[in-house]
């Protein structure tokens, strides 16, 4: 039998203490959110710690290095529909009280029983550890120059050379009405580089960058960082041989891996629970439906180890789980949090995220998936007799409500008689998710996922998260191009 008091306690001696440096108490905390939340369905006081740093290096030198330290709390009571919240950098008792106060006055007229069913589980998906602490700022600098060095010596039509790391260990404590407390100390890491060519007069720029929840081993040690390097010069030399995009409707061959922001984007935003809920998004009344082809299967998951979007509990303090929110084209979840789910009748699946303690709760995704099928990459391009092959996303424009969307691919090549022919530049993928679920006809059994660079943005609040899909074939889609 699991005993959940020491595993709180060992937790708690991992985590930041919140109260070592305050005039508030855990039981002082314990009594004010009691008392607060007596009367309200749900809510919760979220404390939070976290040390962040950043080096850039660019035109062959340091050109920032900064470390930052943010502490602060979140006090949130939930009555029906109504969320009431509050937000302080300063954990006193004061300051605690004031919060209680407010929210007690946003709610004095409300009713509710509070919901003490929340999950427990034991599962860690990544380390307790500080990534700033484990290398000196010297090592990491160090790897910086080699980069800009490796590549410079690399070819001499290298111009520009960009990278960066950036690193964060986010400790946090959620204690909820009757003493309930939950804790994860959260590590990130990410390694960019950007690397510009010229030849001919012609300027082209490639990008990779790699990141996860775990140490900066994986990147500074056996020259690992000279991967990054290579596929950073490979994209900008690809970008340097492209020609303008063909445009019109065609057959489109999406590459594994990062292509799944585009069902991140277009798919995933409208199967989360509060659009849902509003009856603001296209999936809203077609649970149990079709609304793909079969052998779509996509699913979100934030239990994948040591991975950017994975969390082992979320923000409310729910465990993380593998979400299946398609099968074989059926429409089976939605993603939730406690209050969504709570107003559709249904549990969270571990989906309540925010930024920061400044930010409410919302449900968002982590790594969404579209799992593999059975067909070949070259199967897909065999079949296609016009169309493009399109590697990798850039920016894009999503509407939730309609699913409609416009991505710029970064890596993209024509495909002409069962082929792959030469790069193109300036091809945007145009759609609407719905429709693209049920245009696709082949799944490949390559799923791929990203490396660990995704942070996603919804009302006003950036999280980070992954995706990740197999080749897969959609027969229709609408190109935009620069091709005259």
């Amino acid at each position: 039998m699991i005993s959940w008091k020491l595993i709180i306690k060992h937790y708690l001696n991992k985590v930041s203490n919140f109260f070592d440096k305050s005039d508030l108490s855990r039981k002082d905390a314990d009594k004010i959110v009691s008392d607060t939340l007596q009367n309200c369905d749900d809510g919760e006081l979220y404390l939070e710690d976290t040390k962040s740093e950043s080096i850039l290096l660019d035109d062959n030198k340091i050109k920032s290095s900064s470390y930052s330290s943010d502490l602060g709390f979140g006090f949130r009571a939930i009555t029906g529909e109504v969320v009431a919240y509050s937000h302080s950098n300063e954990i006193s008792k004061d300051s605690l009280k004031k919060s209680s106060e407010n929210l007690k006055s946003t709610l004095k007229s409300m009713k509710g029983t509070y919901n003490h069913d929340i999950s427990r589980s034991n599962k860690k998906f990544y380390e307790d550890i500080n990534p700033l602490e484990q290398k000196t700022l010297n090592s990491k600098l160090e790897v910086l120059n080699k980069v800009n060095e490796y590549l410079r010596k690399k070819d001499n039509s290298v111009k520009q050379v960009t990278t960066s790391f950036a690193g964060e260990q986010k400790s946090i404590e959620i204690i909820r009405s009757g003493g309930e407390v939950l804790t994860d100390v959260r590590p990130l890491i990410r390694f960019n580089v950007s690397v510009m060519l010229e030849k001919n007069g012609r300027k082209e720029t490639g990008v990779y960058g790699i990141g996860g929840r775990q140490s900066y081993d994986e990147y500074l040690k056996n020259d690992n960082w000279k991967t990054v390097c290579e596929e950073a010069f490979r994209i900008a030399s690809v970008n340097l041989e492209s020609k303008p995009a063909p445009a019109g409707e065609m057959k489109v061959v999406l590459g594994p891996g990062w292509p799944a922001i585009l069902i991140h984007e277009a798919i995933g935003h409208g199967l989360e629970g509060d659009f849902n809920r509003k009856k603001t998004s296209a999936f809203h009344d077609l649970m149990g439906q079709k609304v793909a082809s079969e052998g779509v299967t996509i699913v979100d998951d934030g239990t994948i180890d040591n991975r950017r979007g994975s969390l082992t509990i979320d923000d409310e303090g729910t465990p993380t789980e593998k979400t299946v929110l398609i099968e074989n084209g059926i429409l089976k979840n939605f993603m939730q949090d406690r209050l969504n789910a709570r107003l559709m009748n249904t549990k969270s699946t571990g989906s309540g995220r925010r930024e920061n303690y400044r930010h409410v709760v919302l449900p968002r995704m982590r790594n969404t998936m579209m799992l593999s099928g059975n067909q070949t990459q070259e199967e897909m391009i065999k079949s296609v007799d016009k169309g493009i092959f399109a590697v990798s996303f850039g920016g894009g424009q999503v509407d939730i409500t309609s699913g409609k969307f416009v991505f710029n691919c970064t890596e993209a090549y024509e495909i002409n008689n069962g082929k792959i022919g030469s790069p193109i530049k300036g091809a945007t993928l145009i759609g609407d998710g719905p429709s693209i679920l049920k245009e696709v006809s082949m799944v490949g059994n390559d799923m791929m996922l990203d490396p660990g660079i995704g942070t996603c943005g919804k009302a006003g609040q950036g999280v980070p998260v992954g995706v990740a899909q197999p080749s897969i074939l959609i027969d229709k889609m609408t190109v935009g191009g620069t091709k005259l």
